[in-house]
């Protein structure tokens, strides 16, 4: 069994045998904020944030991609992209998940710690466990979709099939 040493909530804490939440602890390096380089398009990302920030607006406002580029940090980045989603890619909706599927294969492939935390897992159900985010995470009330973990786990299970 993993221990982990602090939680959003006790509703965690008390369920930490079956779920392994990212949002800023242990397992920090798999959330999007975290300061792991990501090299995508011949760009270096200071996070996968940036990159998937920066995706928005590819071939729609290329000044909102160099922007998001020049960004000083994954929280500025998300507020560049939030003030302007008017002026995102027209299919960003559809094509959002295999973006950042493809940002996380490349974390993951770049930054050898990302790799080891993602093993470190086992075989516990990830959840971006952010209250602000249903689509990405499971949200204020715990039923959204968790994309994000379920992407986190579909690698995990590729990395265990390859090793």
């Amino acid at each position: 069994m993993i221990k982990l040493e602090q939680y959003r909530d006790l509703w965690l804490s008390e369920k930490m045998d079956e779920v392994i939440g990212f949002y800023p602890r242990e397992f920090y390096p798999l959330d999007n904020f975290s300061s792991f380089k990501v090299e995508w398009n011949g760009y270096l990302y200071s996070s996968l944030e940036e990159a998937y920030q920066a995706a928005s607006f590819m071939g729609s406002d290329e000044e909102l991609v160099e922007k998001v580029k020049h960004s000083h940090s994954a929280d500025e980045a998300q507020r560049i992209a939030y003030a302007n989603r008017d002026k995102q890619r027209k299919d960003w909706n559809e094509v959002k998940l295999l973006i950042m599927e493809e940002l996380l294969r490349l974390k993951i492939e770049q930054n050898p710690y990302v790799k080891k935390k993602l093993l470190q897992t086992g075989d516990y159900m990830i959840v971006e466990d952010s209250p602000k985010d249903a689509y990405w995470g499971w949200g204020e009330n715990r039923d959204g979709e968790n994309n994000l973990g379920k992407l986190w786990m579909k690698l995990r299970r590729e990395l265990k099939e390859r090793e």
